[in-house]
């Protein structure tokens, strides 16, 4: 909203779905919704429902990807005008044409990779190579692709006791960087996270409760140990 009143609408692509004049349309429908004093900037192409979720927030868009199977079955000018279509994908499990094997790479993984912004990290340990067979798979259209968002995939301890993160990979200046929680990643980067000294978690005002807890866990497994032991002379 902005003080000076009045609805401003702007935009930085062409509005074809808005009619011959979207500024007119836009504020036509703020004032339906009693809004009078707005400044709107479009970054793509919208349609009127879509500004209406906006103002109501109560939607929420996710990214969308139309696969046709079995182009085998028809026209190459059939193909050609689906293949054209936005977010479309043509393919045929039959023929083996952009739909490949589980295990096989093809264009529809390919787009479903880039659509659900996926990004593969690898971690290390210290001292240690990179864990290159199983890499922590993180999505920019859900938690991020953050470090900070690469900790809480693992654990919410590791999240908690974070001090630094080492990086290697092309999201990194020098190799290896020195990098905090809001260092976005780039896919294939290797990532070392360091935590707080034990000294470092001292200071923390919540210590003494995070330290009766892991005793008490460890009590639990023993106590438990204990019971199992006693259950198989039993038995």
């Amino acid at each position: 909203k902005k003080s000076g009143g009045g609805v401003r609408f702007a935009s930085t692509v062409p509005q074809t779905k808005l009619g011959p004049d979207p500024e007119k349309v836009v504020t036509q429908i703020m004032r339906e919704y009693k809004i009078s004093s707005a400044d709107i900037l479009a970054r793509e192409e919208i349609t009127v429902d879509q500004l209406v979720d906006v103002i109501q927030g109560n939607r929420e868009y996710k990214p969308c990807l139309y696969l046709y199977n079995k182009i085998d079955t028809i026209t190459i000018e059939e193909v050609d005008q689906l293949a054209r279509q936005p977010h479309s994908v043509v393919g045929s499990v039959r023929a083996n044409f952009n739909i490949g094997q589980p295990e096989e790479d093809d264009l529809l993984k390919s787009k479903m990779w880039e659509y659900l912004g996926l990004t593969r990290i690898y971690t290390k340990r210290k001292g240690s190579p990179p864990d290159l067979e199983e890499p922590v798979v993180l999505s920019e259209i859900r938690k991020g692709t953050d470090i900070k968002a690469l900790c809480a995939n693992v654990s919410s301890e590791l999240l908690r006791d974070f001090n630094y993160a080492l990086v290697w990979g092309t999201s990194a200046k020098h190799a290896p960087q020195r990098c905090g929680l809001s260092h976005k990643l780039d896919d294939e980067d290797v990532v070392q996270i360091v935590s707080k000294t034990i000294k470092q978690q001292q200071q923390d005002k919540n210590y003494g409760q995070l330290a009766q807890i892991h005793h008490d866990k460890i009590a639990k497994k023993r106590l438990d140990a204990k019971k199992h032991k006693q259950k198989q002379l039993r038995g």
